[in-house]
């Protein structure tokens, strides 16, 4: 990794709390406490309580097996984007298939630079779509308003960016009931956040195996679904080197990570054991902002925030969480948009 450069202006804004919290707010436990309730206090202490933490939660979602190689895959259709008016480079972009499962093909957009590498290689990120029948099309620049095109703004930053589509519109439009019974079928006992974990984790393997791209320098982002898959897989994976969740739902109760093609139902029962500021916590130290528009969220997502800032001042790494409001709805405006790729640049020394 290479060292960073100067924090982005606004990094205090990010990490201050909002002047009042809405009434609906979350009150997450502080994650520095032991299964004993005991204080937390050095990180060897918390090395222990994070393997029981990622203990549970992957218990509770379903454990995939671990390929060994990274998946090959074929490139179905290709072209090039020109470059912009204003300077910004043309990009390679790649239609490319592989098999993610034996036997269960995937597809997903490749897009680089259209100029060489450099010779430290490329930053590359994993690029999770929302939730639209466009799927990969959206972040690769293909369909949608402009605003959603992730993948193709990061390659035009210099990075490698991979979109893989979501299992739930494999086979068609939006049947996302036919989906999860198929997923159910090959892997019973497997929540869908499992199934979408282990999709993601099989793009970060076929992106950080290109020769251009640097394995240490690789990210996740997404928005809405995206989000949520890109908060799982930096919980879950230690490859990715910083992360940007926007519009998610950071709360279990905030959006609908009680569907089926989530973490079902067991997440309302009394008693459930498990909350969204642990799988935070499991990304720690590594820098992780969180973009909230006041919809699934905003400010009432600051309590996840707060009970996890010390865990990350107590691995050294004070200033790589926060959480930045646009107040502009379930959306990824401009300001989002330059906020989340100086926050990766930053992050990965860009």
């Amino acid at each position: 990794m290479r060292d960073r450069p100067n924090p982005p202006p606004w990094l205090s804004e990010v990490q201050t709390p909002p002047a009042s919290l809405p009434g609906d707010a979350d009150r997450p436990a502080p994650v520095l406490f032991d299964a004993e309730h005991r204080p937390i206090s050095s990180p060897d202490d918390w090395a222990r309580r994070r393997a029981e933490l990622r203990g549970a939660w992957s218990t509770f979602l379903g454990e995939f097996p671990t390929p060994e190689d990274p998946p090959g895959f074929e490139v179905v259709e290709r072209d090039r984007v020109p470059p912009e008016a204003d300077g910004q480079p043309a990009v390679d972009r790649s239609l490319i298939r592989y098999e993610a499962e034996p036997g269960r093909p995937v597809e997903a957009y490749l897009l680089r630079p259209e100029a060489p590498a450099p010779a430290d290689r490329r930053p590359g990120a994993v690029v999770l779509h929302s939730t639209v029948d466009d799927t990969i099309r959206q972040p690769a620049g293909l369909e949608g308003p402009s605003d959603t095109f992730i993948g193709l703004h990061l390659a035009r930053l210099g990075y490698a960016a991979v979109c893989p589509r979501c299992f739930l519109w494999e086979q068609g439009e939006g049947r996302y009931e036919e989906a999860v019974a198929r997923q159910r079928r090959r892997h019973p006992g497997a929540t869908g956040t499992a199934q979408m974990l282990y999709d993601a984790r099989r793009a970060l393997d076929l992106l950080a195996a290109e020769p251009d791209v640097d394995p240490s320098r690789v990210a996740a982002i997404g928005h809405s679904l995206g989000a949520k898959e890109a908060l799982v897989l930096a919980a879950f994976d230690d490859r990715v080197a910083a992360a940007v969740s926007s519009e998610g739902g950071i709360g279990i109760g905030y959006s609908n990570w009680d569907a089926p093609w989530y973490h079902g139902d067991a997440v309302r029962r009394p008693g459930f054991p498990l909350d969204h500021a642990q799988m935070l916590a499991l990304v720690a130290p590594r820098p992780f902002l969180l973009i909230g528009g006041d919809s699934a969220d905003g400010d009432r997502s600051w309590p996840y925030i707060d009970v996890c800032l010390p865990l990350w001042r107590l691995l050294g790494a004070p200033g790589s969480l926060g959480l930045f409001n646009h107040r502009q709805g379930h959306a990824f405006p401009p300001v989002a948009q330059e906020r989340s790729y100086a926050w990766l640049n930053w992050s990965l020394g860009v």
